[in-house]
């Protein structure tokens, strides 16, 4: 079967081969849980069993990063015996992008 006549699911047919394939470049994609700065002490200190605690509530959403730029907020779901993130809002472009002064 040619490339050109293949079909990925969720990949619009009537774009040009060119952007079809732009569509199909991978990029990291991290749901964080929560963020914390430590003193290089503490961090030393962590041995396997333990704990680390967060000053963040387990009701709070969660944030989707593509390409480490927030893209979403949602909360944790779970899919079978793994776990998934049910996204709730998007982060608009203009939220996500500053402008640069030169």
């Amino acid at each position: 079967m040619a490339a050109s006549s293949q079909k990925t699911p969720g990949m619009p047919a009537n774009l040009p081969p060119y952007t079809r394939n732009l569509l199909r470049i991978r990029v990291p994609v991290t749901v964080t849980l929560a963020r914390k700065k430590q003193p290089v002490q503490s961090i030393v200190e962590i041995v396997p069993g333990a704990i680390l605690q967060f000053n963040k509530s387990c009701d709070e959403m969660l944030e989707l990063e593509i390409s480490s730029q927030p893209a979403a907020l949602g909360e944790c779901v779970k899919v079978g015996d793994k776990f998934g993130l049910r996204i709730t809002s998007m982060i608009l472009p203009e939220e996500r992008f500053k402008k640069v002064n030169a």
